[in-house]
């Protein structure tokens, strides 16, 4: 724990399972004494005791973490990680997404124009114009912004690392286009001037009015890379732009860039027009 707690923000989510989950089932064995048996036996009897598959697998992701960790420093007594290949329970409902239409893009932004939340109809468009998650956008900074380079930096990210996005035209519109006192903060709440601690009651007005009340906030940085893909984008600047560290985590649009992959294959269609051989008759 003193190693984690010096760099991820999370820590405290890993401290609660550690004590509550790992501890009362592995803490009084020995290192070695831990077998893969033992841990498939806690992951799989964590799910009959109806825990959420999220869950589980989060302990078993911390377990085999420490675990890499005891390696990687040469602990006595374990030479080897006894979670490899104990596979973590797929989650279908975690995979579901959901990715606007340019119609549906359109028609949100009407709604969010017409919300209560004055500050709604500049935080949603800056959600699918850039495909920042929330927090980023509403603790954004205007000294974070440099307008000269087109380039948005943000300073913690969920990796808890800097990253960098770059400024299109229609965000640039965007910021131009908002309220700029003395406050530091991009969309800050106009009654307390600091950043807001949740827009949901506003979005889900602006949703449902929207007839797309099952949409949520981060489906919108999930349309952000579809549209990407779709126009052709490679999944390389997909992942750069969204701040993936791993490529597997951007593969998952991989499939939405088949209609493009077809358009491209037909241009060849339209610069051959080869002319088909007569169909042979049946030989019977």
């Amino acid at each position: 724990m003193p190693f984690v707690k010096g760099y991820k923000r999370s820590w405290i989510s890993d401290d609660s399972y550690l004590r509550n989950q790992l501890l009362p089932i592995f803490g009084k064995k020995h290192l070695d004494e831990i077998t893969k048996h033992d841990v498939i036996q806690f992951h799989h009897g964590m799910r009959a005791k109806d825990y959420a598959l999220g869950t589980c697998n989060r302990c078993l992701i911390l377990l085999r973490y420490a675990m890499n960790l005891a390696v990687r420093w040469e602990i006595p007594g374990i030479t080897a990680n006894p979670t490899k290949d104990v596979p973590l329970f797929e989650d279908l409902a975690g995979k579901k997404e959901r990715f606007l239409t340019e119609e549906e893009a359109q028609k949100l932004y009407e709604t969010v124009c017409r919300s209560e939340n004055p500050m709604l109809k500049f935080i949603v468009p800056m959600l699918i114009l850039t495909g920042a998650r929330k927090r980023e956008v509403l603790d954004a900074k205007w000294e974070d912004f440099d307008i000269v380079r087109k380039q948005w930096r943000i300073p913690v990210t969920k990796t808890g690392r800097p990253r960098h996005v770059p400024l299109s035209e229609g965000v640039l519109q965007l910021l131009d286009s908002i309220p700029h006192d003395e406050c530091p903060w991009v969309f800050a709440n106009p009654k307390t001037h600091k950043p807001f601690v949740s827009i949901f009651t506003g979005w889900n007005s602006a949703r449902k009015r929207a007839g797309l009340a099952e949409v949520r906030i981060h489906d919108l940085r999930h349309s952000f890379a579809s549209f990407l893909v779709n126009a052709g984008r490679s999944l390389y600047e997909v992942q750069k732009i969204l701040g993936h560290t791993q490529i597997k985590t951007t593969q998952r649009y991989a499939h939405l860039s088949q209609d493009t992959l077809l358009d491209a294959a037909n241009e060849v269609s339209k610069a051959v027009p080869l002319t088909l051989p007569c169909q042979r008759p049946s030989i019977r």
